[in-house]
């Protein structure tokens, strides 16, 4: 697993502790509490000092990037929620099963604010995420939800450009 695809699994269980504890909540009513986020990884990072695995058997770079991951969903999370809102179809947010719900936003994130994401990898990389972490119908919805936010987004999906076929030889 490459650093960035293991900041995001790490990214993925911090906001869903930040969820299950209802900072998100807060979040969405109140605004960003920089000092939720923080608390919050300093506790995952801390919750290694029990278990044979420590922190820093974590690759630096997917800590760093999982790090950096929960600060920005985190600040643009009132953004994110609103167009999944959006583009979700009989699914109220708080609805959404904990998992499948952290998980879009992570896609949602990288399709709205990191433009340098490749619509592609965004979702690939959620759809990966749901399979690892989500039910067995997380995949499908993830990949779904996120096709809709990519599309009102403006992320259009690249199109191929036809192939011409070369003149047929007469015999």
């Amino acid at each position: 697993m490459g650093a960035r695809s293991g900041g995001r699994a790490i990214a993925l269980q911090i906001l869903f502790g930040l969820d299950a504890g209802g900072s998100l909540d807060d979040v969405a009513a109140t605004g960003l509490d920089a000092g939720a986020v923080d608390v919050a990884l300093e506790r995952y990072w801390r919750s290694f000092e029990d278990r044979e695995a420590q922190a820093e058997d974590v690759d630096p770079e997917a800590r760093a990037f999982a790090d950096v991951l929960v600060r920005e969903v985190m600040a643009s999370i009132r953004r994110i929620d609103e167009a999944v809102q959006h583009a979700s179809i009989n699914w109220r947010l708080a609805r959404m099963p904990r998992v499948d719900r952290n998980v879009v936003r992570i896609g949602a994130f990288e399709l709205l604010v990191r433009r340098d994401v490749p619509r592609a990898v965004a979702i690939d990389e959620a759809v990966e995420l749901a399979k690892r972490f989500g039910g067995d119908d997380s995949a499908k919805f993830v990949n779904g939800l996120l096709e809709r936010v990519a599309d009102e987004a403006g992320r259009a999906e690249p199109r191929n450009k036809p192939q011409s076929h070369p003149p047929r030889r007469r015999r």
